[in-house]
């Protein structure tokens, strides 16, 4: 789970925010973010590689923060998108 990859810095970022804001669980953050459970379970272990930025935003506001605190951190910050991404985001969008 623990990689280098931009599903996985949004993991990290999940929990990090889960944890300092009082140990806030999966099921908590689905309820007040009004993402489904299942959605946030497939975003914390990484099977969802590129959440869509809807689900981030309400991800963000459950956790009372606008997406781009949601997103200032050092890892997503300096993160570049390989060529691949970019042309399977394209491809799914």
């Amino acid at each position: 789970m623990y990689e280098n990859d931009y599903a996985s810095f949004v993991s990290r970022r999940i929990i990090e925010i889960c944890i300092k804001r009082g140990d806030i669980s999966i099921y908590e953050l689905s309820k007040i973010s009004g993402v489904k459970l299942s959605t946030i379970q497939n975003i914390v272990h990484c099977n969802t590689k590129n959440p869509g930025i809807q689900t981030i935003h309400k991800i963000a506001n459950g956790l009372n923060m606008t997406i781009s605190e949601f997103l200032n951190c050092p890892e997503i910050n300096k993160y570049e998108f390989k060529d691949e991404e970019i042309e399977e985001y394209v491809k799914n969008s």
